[in-house]
Parts: C-alpha cells; structure tokens; sequence
C-alpha cells in the first residue's frame, strides 16, 4: 500500500503543529498558505487512528557485531542519532507486499531490519528509569541504506544524509499501542531475503536499550508526541538487487515484506 493514502491532504491539516511548533494566523485560525504539504501518518492498529509523525531518529551501530562489522570499536563508542525526514515513511500493511522502489545513485542498497519505538509523552533530559514511560507503541521497520554513498561521504568526513535520508528509506508497519502489545527488551529479530535468512539476533543484543535512547536522545533534543526512534539494526546487513523480496520479523509483531522493484 502507498504511503501516500495515509497523507493529509487540505493545507489546514499541513500547517497544524504538534506541541512545540504550532503555527496559526489571526484569531488563532490555520495560516493561509500558498500549497497544501502533506503531512504523514501511521496506521494504528484496532483503531482508526492515525500517528502523525513529527521526526524520525535512528541510532547508529547498536548492536555489537554490526559496529564491528562496520569497522567501529562498540566499546568505545557513545551512542549517536541521524535522522531522516518525515516522508521517507513508505506504510506497509499487514499481508502485502507492495513495491519498494530501488532508489536512484546506488549500486550497493543495503536492508537494516529495526524495531522501532513511537514516543506519545513530550520530555527533556528524561531519566532511563522513566523513559520507557514516554513509549506510545512500537512497530518493526527497514532503514535501507544507500551503502556506496554513505561509506564514500564517511571516506570524505561529509554528512552522510544521502546515504540514508532519501525517499521512501523508512518502509515501516502499523503502530501497536504498549497496552496492547507491551514493552521490548528481548525477543527474536531476523530478517529473510528470498527467503533465506540473513539478519538473526535478539532484541536484548542492543548496546543501547530503547530506555537508553530515549535518555541520550533527549539530553540533546526535547522528544515530543509523534517523535520515532528506530533502534538500530542486527550484524550481517547487505544488498538487495531488483526483483528480490525482504521478510523482517520481530516476537510479539507481525512480520513486514517489501518487494524490490
């Protein structure tokens, strides 16, 4: 399913802020505007609600053996955030298969299976010991990776956003409340290409826990309703080429499948 069937449309619902950013014209009315942006949500699931998005957060390296085989010493090494913009969001409803389009400039497009955490409680330099209380729900995502061009901007000590922060980056599944589904500190993480198991871990693997994340990620950013963490991603990423299909799964969620095209 396209992730543009869960945009907002009219320009009112694109200028309404969330805490913190909102903007509005005289007497309180929404600004007018010279074109609607849409904006982007995620299916909640048992509900017609919908999670509007406001940033998304990914921490780097945070499971051991993918630091080392990105080359980086996990013991040594502080935790460390990017982000990618909002519509880089591509839905992926239970039981399909849409099409994931191979993006363009890379010869080397890598899958990062991810679960990822929705925050629903705004905060600033949160404890570890409450963070988990700012969770909304979680869902299980893919940070695809434009490996080539993020190694070659690394190589030349430049931001390497066009590694990761591109269209359609963010293929991710309906939000399950914590009510309904609990917290993550274990449970199986794996991913399949074509059916053969590449990625295969345990969510308690994390260097970082989601509790932690949310502690150092809001000592430099106040986390607001809306906020996504995805939470990093297991050893043995790799390419995938046109044509092939990614299975991710996560205990407790259901499973997300893309197809390359």
């Amino acid at each position: 399913m396209d992730r543009r069937n869960f945009f907002g449309t009219s320009a009112a619902a694109a200028a309404t802020g969330l805490a913190g950013c909102a903007v509005a014209g005289p007497g309180g009315a929404a600004p007018r505007t010279p074109f609607a942006v849409p904006a982007t949500y995620i299916p909640v699931v048992g509900s017609d609600e919908m999670f509007p998005v406001r940033r998304i957060y990914c921490i780097g390296r945070n499971y051991r053996a993918h630091s080392i085989e990105m080359g980086s010493n996990p013991d040594r090494e502080p935790p460390f955030f990017f982000q990618k913009p909002t519509d880089a969001i591509q839905f992926v409803a239970l039981g399909t298969t849409p099409d994931h389009p191979y993006p363009p400039l890379t010869k080397n497009y890598h899958y990062e299976a991810e679960l990822v955490a929705a925050i629903g409680k705004a905060g600033r330099n949160i404890p570890v010991a409450s963070a988990l209380d700012h969770v909304w729900g979680y869902t299980l995502g893919l940070d695809m990776t434009r490996r080539d061009l993020q190694r070659a901007m690394g190589d030349e000590k430049k931001p390497w956003e066009i590694g990761k922060s591109f269209d359609r980056s963010a293929p991710i599944g309906a939000l399950h409340r914590v009510g309904q589904i609990g917290h993550f500190t274990d449970g199986a993480i794996w991913l399949k290409v074509n059916g053969q198991i590449k990625q295969n871990a345990n969510l308690n693997q994390m260097i970082w826990s989601v509790a932690e994340q949310i502690s150092n990620l809001s000592a430099a950013f106040e986390l607001f309703p809306g906020d996504i963490i995805y939470s990093g991603t297991p050893e043995n990423v790799g390419p995938v080429v046109k044509g092939d299909v990614i299975e991710m799964h996560i205990d407790k969620l259901p499973n997300l499948s893309v197809k390359i095209v």
